[in-house]
């Protein structure tokens, strides 16, 4: 491990306990660069601050940007954070098209909560072919009765 390697992880570590410990304005500064740098936790943490304007000013396009670059790289939370982006139009235009396909990569990384909005999707045909079969099935992977969402 290369001296820049180690200050990168240990800034990364710093960045995400000073996010977690709501201290804000802290956790940008350790995280902007290690974002930059293409750290997709840097990356994911530094699209929640800036879509929610926490310890910066809020700025929509830079969360979008962060929240799409996380999300490639495969991170569950990014993927399932990028879905709703597009399913709420927070950040990016509404496309629920768009919202299934990354709750749909969520949900095959484990992430519970885009079964359940996926779901919801094919139970309602939003984004997707209205679908029973399907939104019964994803409730029952994410370990729902299905009688509970009709």
């Amino acid at each position: 491990m290369t001296n820049q390697d180690f200050d990168n992880n240990l800034d990364l570590t710093s960045g995400i306990t000073a996010f977690e410990g709501k201290h804000f304005s802290t956790a940008s500064r350790l995280l902007s660069p290690l974002a930059d740098q293409g750290s997709s936790e840097a990356q994911f943490r530094m699209a929640i601050m800036a879509q929610n304007g926490l310890g910066m000013v809020q700025n929509k396009k830079l969360a979008l940007r962060n929240m799409q670059a996380a999300a490639e790289q495969g991170h569950p939370l990014a993927m399932h954070g990028l879905g709703f982006m597009y399913l709420e139009g927070e950040c990016a235009d509404k496309n629920p098209e768009n919202a299934a396909k990354w709750f749909n990569k969520a949900s095959e990384a484990g992430m519970q909560g885009s079964m359940t909005t996926l779901a919801i999707m094919y139970r309602d045909g939003n984004g997707v072919e209205k679908n029973q079969q399907e939104a019964d099935r994803l409730f029952k992977l994410a370990g729902f009765d299905p009688a509970e969402f009709s």
